[in-house]
């Protein structure tokens, strides 16, 4: 019998691929196999390009037509899972992940206060004024600096208000107001806002309500339960829990209709050509217009992209989210109450504390807890301040929030240095203010060195007292 095959059986099998050379061969072999894999565990994509089947799909997918990924800097399918984990923890319909908390907020500044807004086209003319924020004045110094410097150059004026006064925040607001910005949980004092209160008022004024959850995280609250249109996150802190990389987020709540107000919101209801000719609430409805905008203008064009590595850790981290939270909780308010029984602190704010301002809110908003983050007031002069830094061990003399570490810091020479003088007044920030980021080591352990620290103080003051009468 001949071996030889026939005509048809030739054709029909598909020729082999050529051999390719080595450097050929290093970059694609094996590829082209599909796995029967199931992990558990969602792989991590480090990619930052995406392969089109064919030129009509690129054209359509860089034309906002068809969804797909492009390129990293505005989607990875990481990110993108992170973005929909953290929209369900939120309750939101929808997210952008940022490479930092700072990110967060200023793309969303610009996409609600920038110039588009304040014109009828929605385009950003250079004659048109920007618009204008309304904000705590017990705030992150970060957040001030980007909004009394940074987004001051694009023109974004801001005035700071009590956020414990919801009537400040009313007479401040003007015709070019856009945004209200507050934390939910204030940093350094733990202030807590009335959401519900700005809420209504930001609905009454076609104004925009933007939480950063931070410091809360939303175990403790959801903002968006609360009326808040945006909610946006600092992911370094909480959300990771150790200290390892920058992350931020923004979720729209799905609060926000401006199709409701398309004359207030000019950048997402008027067609645009930058969107194909279309307004992108007629592309991506009430809830996601705002989010497009921020992904596919603001992330893209200024490249605060957050990496799949990065996101993978905040994704690590989020599936312990409340069992940590419960534990900074529980640790803080129990050094809250020891601290405020020590001769050598004069003052000590956490909302868990039943003379606290805010403990009315705490009790009505927050069942879990309102946080690990806590300060006080040493009763010394600033030798005595350093003093106890200086003799710290367990805590450590850094800047961040949510570790699992606790870390001390001394707002007015680090965080909140640069605040002008009102914002200093108004936090009721001083050269004895003591922040307190509480972490997750044994509580004793922890009051243990607050304690040996703070005897150093007092130690300072007798030995300050026998000097004077020993002088006299």
């Amino acid at each position: 019998m001949s071996t030889t095959p026939k005509n048809s059986d030739v054709e029909a099998r598909p020729p082999a691929p050529p051999a390719h050379r080595p450097a050929t061969e290093q970059i694609h072999a094996g590829t082209d196999q599909q796995l029967p894999a199931h992990p558990v565990r969602q792989p991590l994509y480090a990619s930052a390009a995406y392969q089109f089947d064919s030129l009509a799909q690129a054209r359509e997918t860089f034309a906002q037509r068809q969804p797909g990924f492009t390129y990293s800097r505005t989607g990875n399918p990481t990110v993108a899972l992170l973005e929909r984990r953290i929209a369900a923890l939120e309750g939101g319909v929808g997210a952008v992940a940022t490479s930092s908390g700072q990110a967060a907020i200023t793309l969303v500044v610009l996409a609600l206060a920038g110039r588009s807004g304040q014109s009828p086209d929605g385009e950003p003319h250079p004659e048109v004024s920007a618009g204008h924020v309304v904000a705590s004045n017990r705030i992150y110094g970060g957040t001030a600096d980007l909004l009394n410097d940074t987004l001051a150059e694009a023109g974004i004026t801001v005035t700071w208000v009590n956020p414990h006064n919801p009537a400040e925040w009313e007479a401040a607001v003007t015709d070019r107001t856009r945004l209200f910005l507050v934390e939910s949980v204030g940093n350094p004092h733990g202030d807590l806002a009335d959401i519900p209160a700005l809420a209504d008022l930001a609905n009454r004024y076609g104004v925009v309500l933007a939480v950063d959850n931070t410091l809360a995280t939303p175990y403790l609250v959801q903002p968006g339960s609360l009326g808040a249109h945006l909610v946006v996150h600092s992911a370094t802190k909480y959300l990771l829990g150790n200290g390892s990389c920058l992350a931020g987020a923004i979720i729209a709540t799905g609060q926000f209709k401006p199709s409701q107000n398309p004359t207030r919101w000019p950048q997402l209801t008027v067609p645009r050509k930058r969107f194909g000719d279309q307004s992108l609430v007629s592309g991506f409805g009430d809830d996601g217009a705002l989010l497009h905008l921020i992904r596919a203008q603001l992330l893209n064009d200024t490249g605060p992209t957050l990496s799949s590595y990065n996101a993978q850790n905040i994704l690590d981290g989020l599936e312990t989210l409340d069992i940590r939270v419960q534990r900074h909780c529980a640790t803080a308010e129990e050094l809250a109450r020891r601290l405020t029984a020590h001769p050598a602190v004069s003052c000590v704010r956490h909302p868990s504390l039943p003379d606290s301002p805010d403990h009315r809110i705490a009790t009505r908003d927050y069942p879990r807890g309102t946080g690990g983050v806590l300060s006080f007031e040493i009763d010394s002069d600033l030798h005595g301040v350093e003093q106890f830094f200086d003799a710290l061990s367990l805590f450590k003399i850094a800047a961040n929030l949510g570790d699992a570490r606790s870390m001390a810091v001394h707002p007015a020479s680090t965080t909140h240095c640069r605040l002008t003088p009102a914002l200093i007044q108004a936090g009721e920030i001083t050269e004895q203010t003591v922040r307190l980021a509480v972490g997750r080591e044994d509580v004793e352990d922890l009051w243990a060195d607050l304690n040996t620290a703070l005897h150093c103080v007092l130690s300072n003051q007798t030995a300050g007292q026998t000097q004077k009468v020993n002088v006299s």
